[in-house]
């Protein structure tokens, strides 16, 4: 359990943001400026039997989302007659329920607590390149390759391999949806999860029969998509009637509070960020954390090869989202550094100081270097591209692997500062590769509006303005996840008419990275050797 006092609440209303992420669920209590008063954090399971399998329990994750509630208003100082309504944000992750409403396994270990798919989990690779080898023109709005991290190639696997859990199943929820559901009983599911993973057509309002019957899944189009949802609505709109009785009881807040329905966690990022300065569509919203996600908005739909979308009102109601990415981010930063000989050494020498070995190693080498900029010089010769996880965007090969290049047999403190500067360089050069892919297709940014726990150092800020050439922009909310589906909360609630009214009125710029320009010719360089990296090992898989 984590507890974060921030401000001190007044008498007025104040919104609740929930936000379920891989490895822990969180509360934030937000006032009518988008302070945050207080939060507070409990860790969920991952159970990982197989290297492409991971799997959670929809219970667990229901009684530490309640948990966190609970705390956050005991330490906030809140009563529940203030809560205007509340919103959540997840992973994009399947959980499934049988007939009786309870977990059903989707796991081979047959544990009915272990009934959500995680989006991460790769099991239905297979699945998904079967899918885009039949070419669907529904594939055009997934940037012309779905990936084994959406739903329905999960579905198909379920199919294939647990069958009886597939036939058995009353309902297949992404767990936003879940999570609304369990709050309100409402079976609404919103246009966000359903447009950007589930395949569907929000522009024209309708599931495609055709392409469910094409791959395999003719059940769900028999029935017409009554497991799938059959009412679908956008972020910010309340559900049913609000909380029941018994999940406010859990909770410790009214029955009725307004519950809106909800977003994918990146997206949640997303709304807490890009209304910074009144024009969503000039920003890219960068979520980096365990992944990293990009969204970009434009008024018309923009087709960008490699790049998920474009998804209508995913996002902004009523624009068009374009989302990019990478599997692993953060993760790949951590799986680069423990292959280091000194990296036990430092984590070490991290944990004495209370610190992450990131922020340690960001830390130590601003000390060492007279500004952030200047870091990249300490990387001379080493050289990341830090695929572990594959490539989601702009390749969408879920095949492709890292490729270190460079190191030698030092084992020192100095060198794993080396490496962890390229690792950094490599995030961005991959991030770099998607906004040039969606410029040449039209869709322009002028500012990255970071978010997201591995994002949250100067030493990284700066790194990524430098490799993308772009200006970073950082949000004075320490939690914009949380403010983004609080800011969800504050429209069901009646708060703010719209999700484009709420968005710049709780959302303020703290800090900007602008580009430096004395390294830009050096990241030029880096950038080249990337590419040629990245292509090498592409050639090499065959």
């Amino acid at each position: 359990m984590n507890i974060n006092l921030e401000n001190k609440p007044d008498n007025g209303k104040v919104i609740i943001g929930i936000d379920v992420g891989t490895g822990s669920a969180r509360a934030g209590i937000f006032d009518m400026n988008g302070n945050m008063l207080s939060s507070a954090k409990r860790d969920i399971t991952l159970y990982r039997d197989n290297t492409h399998f991971v799997e959670q329990s929809s219970c667990e994750i229901w009684d530490a989302v309640c948990y966190c509630i609970r705390e956050v208003m005991s330490h906030s100082g809140c009563v529940p007659q203030q809560v205007a309504g509340i919103g959540f944000d997840a992973t994009c992750s399947l959980v499934v329920l049988g007939k009786d409403q309870e977990p059903i396994s989707v796991s081979q270990s047959n544990d009915p607590n272990r009934n959500i798919i995680v989006w991460m989990d790769h099991r239905a690779t297979a699945q998904a390149e079967y899918i885009n080898a039949l070419g669907h023109s529904v594939l055009d709005y997934v940037g012309g390759k779905i990936s084994p991290e959406m739903e329905t190639p999960k579905i198909l696997w379920l199919k294939e391999n647990l069958r009886e859990s597939f036939d058995s199943a009353w309902q297949f929820f992404d767990l936003a949806d879940f999570l609304t559901w369990k709050s309100t009983s409402s079976l609404s599911r919103s246009t966000c999860t359903v447009t950007c993973k589930w395949t569907y057509l929000a522009h024209e309002k309708r599931w495609d029969e055709d392409y469910f019957r094409k791959i395999g899944l003719s059940e769900l189009a028999d029935e017409n998509f009554h497991r799938i949802g059959q009412n679908i609505v956008e972020p910010g709109t309340p559900c049913g009637q609000g909380l029941t009785e018994s999940a406010a009881k859990q909770m410790g807040l009214l029955t009725g509070t307004p519950v809106a329905a909800g977003m994918i966690d990146a997206h949640a990022g997303g709304i807490g960020t890009v209304g910074i300065n009144g024009d969503a569509t000039r920003n890219m919203a960068y979520v980096f954390g365990t992944s990293s996600c990009t969204m970009t908005t434009t008024l018309e739909p923009v087709f960008i090869p490699g790049v998920w979308g474009p998804y209508f009102s995913a996002m902004v109601p009523g624009m068009w989202l374009s989302e990019g990415g990478q599997s692993a981010a953060g993760a790949a930063i951590d799986q680069l550094l423990s292959l280091h000989p000194a990296a036990i050494a430092a984590k070490a020498m991290a944990k004495e100081k209370h610190k992450s070995l990131p922020v340690f190693l960001a830390d130590r080498i601003l000390k060492k270097t007279q500004s952030a900029s200047q870091a990249v010089e300490l990387a001379e010769g080493i050289h990341v591209v830090p695929e572990f996880l594959g490539n989601r965007a702009p390749f969408a090969d879920p095949h492709a692997r890292a490729v270190i290049a460079g190191l030698g047999m030092e084992d020192s403190l100095d060198n794993l500062l080396s490496l962890y500067i390229a690792g950094i360089c490599g995030i961005g050069y991959g991030l770099r590769q998607i906004i040039e892919a969606q410029a040449q297709s039209g869709a322009t940014i002028d500012n990255i509006v970071i978010s997201g726990g591995a994002g949250q150092h100067p030493l990284v800020r700066q790194l990524i303005a430098d490799t993308c050439g772009v200006t970073v922009i950082a949000t004075q909310a320490s939690e914009p996840v949380l403010l983004g589906s609080a800011i969800l909360g504050a429209v069901a609630g009646g708060i703010c008419e719209s999700v484009g009214e709420a968005m710049p009125r709780f959302s303020n710029i703290d800090r900007t990275y602008e580009p430096n320009e004395s390294h830009r010719e050096h990241h030029n360089i880096r950038f080249t050797s990337f590419q040629s990296l990245q292509q090498c090992a592409r050639e090499l898989k065959g």
